[in-house]
């Protein structure tokens, strides 16, 4: 089956950032806006009486935190910086690299404070397991989010996707076209993968890609883990987190990664391919979701206002990533129609792991991955 445009829920964690250390300032704990609207518990920009006493309410709060925010990843440093010209909000960007657990624990570490995160953008695992952590909100454009893309309460909904990939440098390592390549010589002291599988989404999926690709499934990942210690006695694999600086200096030629991650790749390195493996295709969206705790409650709403209309999907489409309101737009002529055909046509079908089957391969990379790669 060839896929293009259309992707499914799947666990992912995403790359995010401890927060902790020395205290902050506690936040005031009143969060009712001049015109009498408590910003923390609005659902919709109809509580605030409409956008425009929505953008009123986040401009005189004037801030949002945002965390793990990488600016190349799936083109968020666009994103933020048009959001701060567009609105006059000056965005907190904190620590752009680590993984999704670490922005719950920032969260947790921070609360009651103003340094505290607005809002969340995770893997489905850990945004599974924390939602009581998040505030319902359904942007004006909810209607055109898929149902299986999100909480029918706005708890969450899913944000942008695409596909595990290996990435590599043409100029280095002889051309991919499947997992097994990864085992080769040429391949010695080459290759990565984005983060800890269990902590970081892309790391997971890129060991559930493994694990598919070596007899496995979504209901088992051992394989994966197999693969990976083997990667490992064959001296292939680096034990280091790569980002676009690892790429471009050439310490880390091969990277498991997001497909769009290796799209913002090839636009430093001339002689970056990247290959989704057609015998072990996963797909994945992350989870946008607003912190029941922000101390910027509206611009946080806002925010989820911006991500979601056609500007923020289009701005994510940039970035080569999938936006999850892409085919309505498409539909509707909204999208970017030039981005949006220059989506890469995937081979394969698939893989799907259910949130059960997520829960189970993270237990199995929890008690085995370190024991493996050590």
């Amino acid at each position: 089956m060839k896929v293009r445009n259309a992707l499914v829920s799947l666990a992912a964690m995403a790359t995010l950032a401890a927060a902790a250390g020395c205290a902050a300032p506690e936040k005031e704990s009143d969060t009712t806006t001049e015109s009498g609207v408590d910003a923390a518990s609005a659902t919709s920009a109809e509580d605030f009486g409409g956008m425009d006493e929505l953008v009123k309410a986040a401009q005189d709060e004037g801030e949002l935190n945002v965390i793990a925010l990488p600016p190349d990843w799936a083109n968020y440093g666009e994103i933020i910086s048009t959001f701060e010209d567009k609105y006059d909000i000056k965005v907190n960007s904190d620590q752009p690299d680590a993984a999704s657990q670490d922005e719950i624990n920032a969260a947790n570490d921070l609360k009651g404070t103003e340094r505290a995160p607005d809002v969340f953008d995770l893997g489905q695992s850990v945004a599974l397991a924390n939602t009581d952590l998040f505030a319902p909100y359904q942007v004006e454009t909810w209607d055109d989010i898929p149902d299986d893309y999100k909480d029918p309460d706005g708890t969450w909904v899913n944000d942008y996707g695409g596909y595990m990939s290996i990435g590599y440098d043409s100029s280095v390592v002889p051309d991919v076209t499947s997992v097994a390549d990864l085992m080769k010589p040429e391949f010695k002291g080459k290759v990565a993968l984005n983060g800890d599988p269990t902590q970081a989404g892309a790391a997971f999926s890129g060991v559930m890609m493994a694990a598919i690709a070596n007899g496995g499934s979504a209901d088992d990942i051992a394989p994966g883990v197999d693969f990976f210690a083997d990667l490992k006695k064959a001296g292939n694999f680096l034990t280091v987190d790569p980002d676009s600086s690892t790429i471009e200096q050439g310490t880390t030629p091969v990277v498991i990664d997001w497909d769009y991650l290796g799209a913002a790749a090839a636009a430093n390195v001339d002689t970056w391919k990247t290959v989704v493996p057609e015998e072990a295709v996963v797909a994945g969206y992350y989870f946008q979701a607003i912190n029941a705790d922000a101390p910027h409650p509206a611009a946080a709403r806002l925010w989820q206002e911006f991500l979601y209309s056609d500007e923020g999907q289009n701005l994510w489409l940039k970035g080569g990533a999938r936006p999850v309101r892409g085919d309505a737009m498409a539909e509707a002529g909204t999208i970017d129609e030039e981005l949006w055909g220059a989506l890469p046509e995937v081979t394969g079908e698939p893989v799907i792991p259910t949130d059960d089957q997520t829960t189970k391969a993270g237990e199995y990379l929890a008690a085995n991955w370190s024991k493996a790669i050590r």
